[in-house]
């Protein structure tokens, strides 16, 4: 989406492991109004991705089913290749 202004009254939430206190860079979440999503960057806050909610809700049953996996690195910590 573009042209679209971001609400400055959003309640942003830092999607980072457990007890991870540092700076990151972690990806942060807020829920506006109208049904939008906005995604950020901890370590570029003034960068921010908007999506509608269904498209978000859609997105992470994606990432709770696995259809993601392959983007994530292997255990022995080498390169991700695609699928």
């Amino acid at each position: 989406m573009t042209d679209q202004r971001i609400p400055a009254d959003l309640t942003w939430v830092r999607a980072a492991p457990e007890g991870e206190d540092g700076p990151g860079p972690w990806i942060e979440i807020a829920f506006g109004p109208d049904g939008l999503v906005h995604l950020r960057e901890t370590d570029d806050p003034s960068t921010i991705v908007t999506t509608t909610r269904t498209k978000w809700e859609a997105f992470t049953k994606g990432v709770m089913a696995g259809e993601f996996d392959h983007f994530a690195e292997p255990a022995g910590g080498g390169p991700v290749t695609p699928a």
